[in-house]
Order: structure tokens, then sequence, then C-alpha cells
């Protein structure tokens, strides 16, 4: 990852990040095509937690993942998801995905109880997610919903994430 800065989400990054989502988005086949709208919903709602970019040395911002809050069984529990998390096509398999991940949770570890993300277990599991059939996500396969424990019980129940995400 040489060359590579990880930093908080800044004023302008705001008008550049729509284009790193759907640049990072628009060849995954389990995309929705709505996920720049649902960074600018998140933002415009002011429901964004911790919000990070990747930099790459030019300046240029390559990769972006944005944390929000979710709800357990429509109660706030001080647990967030993970998501969205966008690398540009061209900038993948250099670890920039998983240093925005691994810097994003050390940013909201020690203000949070946990974290869920919906994604491939076998990248987050090297963050310390686990698939716990005791929290639901209801819709795609069980197994791709996961989540880590900062502190205090593994809470149980069903997730909501913020309206933006439809």
């Amino acid at each position: 990852m040489k060359g590579i800065t990880i930093r908080g989400e800044q004023g302008m990054d705001q008008l550049r990040i729509p284009r790193i989502i759907s640049g990072a988005f628009a060849d995954a086949p389990h995309a929705s095509g709505r996920e720049a709208a649902i960074y600018g919903k998140l933002v415009a709602a002011r429901e964004t937690e911790a919000s990070l970019v990747a930099v790459a040395s030019f300046k240029r911002i390559v990769g972006h993942v944005l944390f929000s809050e979710v709800r357990i069984d429509g109660e706030h529990r001080r647990w967030l998801g993970l998501g969205p998390l966008s690398v540009l096509p061209k900038w993948r398999r250099q670890g920039i995905g998983g240093a925005l991940v691994a810097h994003g949770l050390e940013a909201v570890r020690r203000d949070w109880d946990g974290c869920v993300v919906l994604g491939d277990p076998a990248f987050y599991g090297r963050f310390g997610f686990e698939h716990d059939p005791a929290l639901v996500y209801p819709g795609p396969p069980p197994e791709f919903f996961q989540r880590i424990v900062f502190r205090g019980p593994a809470p149980q129940g069903t997730v909501t994430y913020p309206s933006a995400f439809g």
C-alpha cells in the first residue's frame, strides 16, 4: 500500500466520494446501482458516524469506507453498520480496502459497542467479523451478515440500517 494515506473525510471530499463509490461498484455483480445515492442520503441526513478515504500520493481519492448507526429490534444499541466499502478497480488488490476497514474499526471501537457488515466472510473474517445466527438481517444469505463485538455481550435480534439504505 505504498503511497496511500488513510484519513477522515474532509469537506470537499463529499463531492468526490460519490464518483469513487459509483466507480467501485460499476463492475460488482452484487451492486444495486444505488450505493452512491445511499452515501448522499446518509450525508444529507447527518447519519454518518465515520467516513474515511484512501488518498494516493498525488492527492486523488481511490477508496472510501462509511460507518452509520444501525438499530437492533428497532432500538439504538451503540452498534454501527460498515458500508459501503469502495476501492476503484485499478487500485484493488493492493491492501487499500483492508486498510480502510482496519483504520475505520480502530476509529469507532472506543465509542461503539460493535459493528455489523454484509459482505464476504473470508475478507471480513480477517478483522474479527463472524456470522452470529442470533443477529439477523433478513434477505441475503445469512452467512454473509457478520458482526464484531467491541464490548459487552453480543446482541440478539433483527438489524435495520438507516432509511437511506432503502
